[in-house]
């Protein structure tokens, strides 16, 4: 068997001697193909040779795309193809009054030219007279300037004198356009490429790649062109189509774009058959077509109709952390429950972001672990700075996170057991009564304007209050039960937590009993809907899915474009959507707020801060609330499971169970509470009884007449 050996170029010494063998002779061609091959690569791997080749692509591309944009614009100037684009952009945008208006304008252009060329045509057909009798003119002033002058002189040869001068200056205009004639002949060509190299360099019409790196745009910069392609690409077939029926001027459907904090903001205008639900569904992919990741890209509802509203991030500028909040670096900072706004963080657009809590109930959800306990915490080391707000605090959780309002707070409520969750239920029951006692003084004292800021600063009986319980989903889950036999958590008419921040929501802020609650994961089961929207402001961290965002949200704001279900876990700790209470844009209905992070030693410090301009307060870790009266419970309480009871053995145990409630009770008082939910007491053997299933469907009734009336 023969056997070709393949030199090296370094030891092959000529391509073209002999081949050793047949089988050598027959790859000849290959060696060459595969020397031009590495002779190519070695060319192309020089960064010399790629610049040399970007630079020729580069000013290639500049005078082809000039010549280009220059006979655009002669034939534009020249014809009604700019109109034509425009009507043909207006219909793919659905715009009938602009299809109007620009046929309009096109017809008007139609006719002045008309009117341009019949003039023309009548001018040619008055030129040789007008020549004529313009010759004649001059010939006739310039002879009787040569009159005159040789009057003055006495030479009869001066009459000429005018003529001749005129003949001399065509002569020598002649001989100065010869002069010049050739040079400018040599020279044309070359300003006109000049001309237009320069407007190709101006617009930019090389090869992304070819251009010099100062003025490439893919990667950071957003264009006009970079967004129309953006959303043609979208995959909407009515989308793209209107897109490439507007030709070179789909840019029309763009606001200006502006400059917004750490990215930039547009207003989108969508075609006839496209809606803006479709765009915000497919909000990943804008994101790509726009160089960007998903969270780097915002989209909203402006009042306009068929608009969207993109706001775009520079790349990774959200990553980067807001800074220190202005509590932390002020040490004299104030603040005023009635008039002063909480420093919360930033906006998109890097404005500071204030929230005004004055008389608002507050629901912050999020999963675990990503900011919602210290973005609560924030707002309540703020207010803590107003020395006449009182502090009731239940942190269901229990590990220390509230631990600085130890001496601030005249309530704190540790843990995360049966125990704490009806330490909590009890302080919210008696922001209950607080409330109800103030609405009556409120309603002694004759005031017409509520809870004023000087009723609030001088009146001890009318500071604010504010209740704030963390990790709330841990009440509204509880199914222990009270003494009295109803359950502590639960969404139903029994519940007495629930019950009580209904309560406080319903009448709490009009006399400055407010409550805030900090709660993960929200569903129907741990975040009853008549308590989640009971809130003035409602914000969320990330959530897992939109159905999830509209129970923190509500549908409105996760409609118009709201979205912490989009949010990253980890990576956008801190960040909110919130919707109330902060400063928004008219129509806007959520801002997205990166909050300023306050550690747990940071916020030691602001406490410390805040009780040394505060009276002592000694914190209690429960309060002593009297037992509210169920008188259906008390009767199941008293029949202790028998099925039936006689009504005099009924009355003796509801006498031993509260003395004072019932010392005065009888038969009568039974048969009427009863009654009132269209139950009646019975008889056996000629004594009247209170039969258990009646006392059950007493209370059912009640359960029920509650939710309907809900």
């Amino acid at each position: 068997m023969t056997v070709a050996l393949i030199k090296t170029p370094e030891d092959a010494p000529d391509d073209t001697q002999d081949a050793p063998a047949t089988e050598a002779s027959g790859t000849r061609p290959e060696r060459r193909r595969a020397r031009y091959r590495r002779i190519a690569k070695a060319a192309l791997d020089d960064e010399r040779v790629r610049t040399t080749g970007r630079i020729a692509v580069r000013h290639a591309s500049y005078i082809a795309g000039g010549t280009k944009v220059i006979g655009r614009r002669v034939w534009d100037s020249r014809s009604s193809a700019r109109y034509e684009r425009m009507i043909r952009a207006a219909e793919a945008a659905g715009l009938l009054e602009e299809v109007k208006e620009w046929e309009t304008r096109a017809q008007a252009y139609r006719a002045a030219r008309h009117r341009r060329r019949l003039d023309m045509l009548q001018l040619m057909i008055q030129a040789p007279k007008a020549i004529a009798f313009a010759t004649t003119g001059a010939a006739g002033l310039l002879l009787m300037v040569g009159i005159l002058l040789a009057w003055g002189s006495g030479d009869i040869a001066d009459v000429l004198t005018p003529i001749e001068t005129v003949i001399d200056l065509v002569q020598l205009l002649a001989f100065l356009g010869g002069v010049i004639w050739d040079p400018f002949l040599f020279a044309a060509p070359w300003i006109c490429l000049a001309a237009v190299w320069a407007v190709g360099q101006h617009q930019h019409t090389a090869p992304q790649w070819a251009l010099p790196a100062s003025a490439r745009t893919f990667g950071d910069a957003i264009t006009p062109s970079i967004v129309v392609v953006a959303f043609r690409d979208l995959g909407i077939s009515p989308l793209r189509k209107a897109i490439d029926g507007m030709g070179d001027i789909g840019a029309a459907m763009l606001s200006p774009i502006k400059i917004a904090g750490c990215g930039v903001e547009v207003d989108v205008t969508l075609p006839t058959g496209v809606s803006t639900e479709e765009i915000q569904n497919r909000r990943r992919k804008l994101a790509e077509n726009l160089n960007r990741h998903e969270h780097e890209v915002f989209i909203t509802i402006p009042p306009a109709p068929r608009t969207v509203r993109l706001w775009i991030a520079d790349s990774g500028a959200l990553d980067e952390p807001i800074g220190a909040s202005p509590l932390m670096l002020d040490e004299h900072a104030e603040a005023d429950y009635y008039t002063g706004s909480a420093p919360w963080g930033q906006n998109l657009r890097g404005d500071a972001v204030g929230v005004s809590v004055f008389q608002r109930h507050i629901l912050l959800t999020g999963l675990s672990n990503q900011g919602k306990t210290a973005a609560l915490r924030a707002l309540a080391l703020w207010l803590a700075l107003d020395t006449t707000v009182d502090f009731y605090i239940a942190d269901l959780k229990g590990v220390g996170d509230w631990r600085g309002f130890l001496g601030l707070a005249q309530v704190l409520i540790q843990g995360p057991t049966d125990e704490h969750v009806a330490l909590a239920t009890d302080m919210v029951e008696w922001g209950v009564e607080e409330m109800q006692r103030r609405i009556a003084l409120l309603e002694e004292s004759g005031a017409t304007d509520g809870v004023t800021r000087e009723m609030a600063r001088t009146d001890p009986r009318f500071r604010p209050i504010v209740l704030i319980v963390d990790e709330a989903q841990v009440a509204y889950g509880c199914g222990a039960k009270s003494p009295d036999g109803r359950p502590y958590g639960g969404s139903k008419a029994t519940s007495r937590y629930f019950q009580a921040v209904k309560k406080i929501h319903d009448q709490g802020r009009a006399v400055n009993v407010t409550i805030w609650e900090g709660t993960q994961d929200p569903t129907d089961e741990n975040l009853p809907k008549r308590s989640r929207e009971g809130n003035h402001i409602r914000g969320s961290l990330v959530l897992g899915t939109e159905s999830q965002a509209k129970m923190a949200l509500g549908e409105a704001p996760v409609d118009a474009g709201a979205a912490p279900h989009k949010l990253r876990r980890d990576i956008d700790r801190g960040m909110l959507v919130v919707t109330g209470g902060v400063k928004m844009e008219p129509g806007q209905v959520s801002v997205t707020v990166r909050t300023h992070f306050i550690s747990g030693e940071d916020a030691i410090a602001l406490t410390d801060r805040a009780k040394a301009r505060r009276e002592a307060v000694a914190t209690v870790h429960k309060l002593e609330v009297a037992r509210p009266v169920d008188h259906l419970s008390d009767l199941v309480t008293a029949v202790r499971g028998e099925k039936r009871v006689r009504t005099t053995e009924v009355i003796h145990r509801l006498k031993a169970l509260d003395h004072g409630v019932y010392e005065h009770w009888n038969g009568g008082n039974l048969k009427a509470l009863l009654a009132e939910y269209g139950e009646e007491t019975g008889t056996i053997d000629g004594y009247p009884v209170v039969k258990l299933e009646s006392i059950e469907r007493a209370i059912e009734q009640r359960a029920k007449e509650f939710a309907e009336a809900q």
